[in-house]
C-alpha cells in the first residue's frame, strides 16, 4: 500500500499536472469504485481543481465550490498519467480523469476491488476520513511519545495503526524500526526514555530521506513504478539478503497480507523472532539464533 513518502511523491507529480486545470469528464470502467451518490459526477465533472491534499494514506483532489474527490489506494490501486482521452487500460482500470493536457487513470491490479473514490462537498466531510493519528513528521516528541504509549502493543503495530500514526504502513515502519535498532515486537509499554528518542528521531530521519529521493523523481517523471519493495531500502522485501550494516541475513515474520522484515543482529540481539506458522510446526526445534537456524538448514538440507 502507498504510504505516506510514496502519496506526496503522487501529489507532486499529480498537481503540477492539474491544479489550474478543469476536469472535462470522469470516466468509470467499474461503477463499484465510486461508493458515494451525492454530489454526482456530473456535479464535479467540469470543476476546475484547486489544490491536492494527503489524508491519511488518501489522496484528494480539491476542486472549486468545496467539492472534493477523495480517493483511497488501498493496497494495490495505483495511478497512471496518459495523453488526453487516452483508452482505458484494459481490466486494471478502475476511473479516469479527462483533462485538456492529459488523463489521470486509476488502476488497481489483481482480482480485488479495495480501491475506492468518495465525492464530498464541504470541509467537514473531509473528516469521516481521518483516523486520528497524529502527522509524524509535524509531531513534537512529547506527542510523538503520547501516541507511542497510547496503549502496550508491538512496535510494529504501533506505528501501523493509523489511529495512532497517519501514513505509516507496512514498508516504512520496517525501514523506521531497522534505523532505530529496534525489535518490531518490543511492547510501546517497556520502552525507556532513550528508546522513545531515539525511534522519534528514525521516524523523521527515514520518512524525510524518502519523502526527499521520491519528490525529487516525481519532479523529473511521473511515478510509474509505485512499489513498496524500493533499491535502497535497508529491511523491508529483503528477506535472506545481507543487512547493510552489518551482514547478517535479513529475516521476516510473515502474517495475514504483511510481512515483518528486520536484521537479528542489529534489532533482536541475534534472536529469531518465532513465525506463528512455522514455530508451531516447528515447536522444540524452533532455531533461537541465526546459528542454530543454519544447523537447522542443514539438517534438512545436507548438500545446501
Amino acid at each position: 500500500m502507498p504510504e505516506l513518502p510514496d502519496i506526496l511523491a503522487y501529489i507532486k507529480a499529480i498537481e503540477s499536472r492539474v491544479v489550474g486545470g478543469r476536469i472535462n469528464g470522469i470516466r468509470l470502467n467499474t461503477p463499484f469504485v465510486l461508493r458515494t451518490v451525492k454530489p454526482s459526477i456530473d456535479e464535479v465533472a467540469s470543476c476546475e481543481v484547486r489544490a491536492l491534499t494527503r489524508i491519511g494514506k488518501r489522496i484528494a483532489l480539491n476542486l472549486e465550490n468545496e467539492y472534493y474527490i477523495v480517493i483511497h489506494l488501498m493496497i494495490a490501486g495505483r495511478f497512471q498519467w496518459k495523453e488526453t482521452n487516452a483508452k482505458l487500460p484494459g481490466k486494471l482500470a478502475l476511473a479516469a480523469f479527462d483533462f485538456d493536457n492529459g488523463t489521470l487513470v486509476l488502476t488497481e491490479a489483481g482480482s480485488k476491488r479495495r480501491a475506492s473514490i468518495h465525492i464530498v462537498q464541504g470541509r467537514e466531510a473531509l473528516h469521516q476520513f481521518q483516523r486520528g493519528g497524529i502527522e509524524p513528521l509535524e509531531a513534537t516528541l512529547e506527542s510523538f511519545r503520547d501516541a507511542l504509549t497510547y496503549e502496550n502493543h508491538t512496535l510494529k503495530r504501533s506505528l501501523t495503526d493509523p489511529r495512532l500514526f497517519s501514513g505509516i504502513g507496512n514498508a516504512y515502519s520496517d525501514e523506521i524500526l531497522h534505523h532505530a535498532r529496534l525489535s518490531p515486537v518490543k511492547l510501546t509499554g517497556r520502552l525507556t526514555d532513550t528508546e522513545i528518542v531515539t525511534l522519534f528521531q528514525s521516524t523523521q530521519d527515514v520518512l524525510q530521506e524518502w519523502i526527499r529521493r521520491l519528490v525529487a523523481e516525481a519532479e523529473c517523471e511521473f511515478p510509474k513504478k509505485v512499489t513498496a519493495f524500493r533499491e535502497g531500502m535497508a529491511a523491508h522485501g529483503r528477506y535472506q539478503k545481507p543487512c547493510p550494516d552489518c551482514g547478517s541475513p535479513i529475516q521476516r515474520i510473515e502474517y495475514a497480507d504483511n510481512e515483518c522484515n528486520y536484521c537479528p543482529t542489529c534489532q533482536t540481539d541475534g534472536k529469531l523472532l518465532a513465525d506463528r506458522g512455522l514455530s508451531r510446526l516447528l515447536k522444540s526445534d524452533w532455531p533461537r539464533s541465526l546459528t542454530e537456524l543454519e544447523d537447522l538448514k542443514s539438517r534438512y538440507n545436507p548438500s545446501a
